[in-house]
């Protein structure tokens, strides 16, 4: 899976951000916590969710029954905007 090119990230005012860029159905700006923008810089290239459960446990120094919901419910964000290509 990865993130799909018409999503950028940012940062605005020390908030990091991202919006689709491509005029596709999703109209707006996700704001995301420090965890969920490096969530999302781990989909800018094809990877998997245990990929990137393993790279919020090596990043955080937390154990993987700690990250594995959390890394689901941001996917699961991201699905429900059409952000990822799976």
């Amino acid at each position: 899976m990865k993130l799909k090119e018409t999503f950028m990230t940012t940062v605005m005012d020390d908030e990091n951000v991202m919006l689709d860029v491509g005029g596709g159905n999703f109209v707006g700006i996700v704001r995301n916590n420090d965890t969920a923008a490096f969530i999302i810089e781990c989909l800018k290239k094809e990877t998997t969710a245990d990929e990137i459960t393993d790279a919020v446990c090596r990043e955080y120094n937390v154990s993987r029954d700690v990250v594995k919901p959390d890394v689901e419910e941001v996917l699961d964000t991201l699905r429900s905007i059409n952000a990822l290509d799976e």
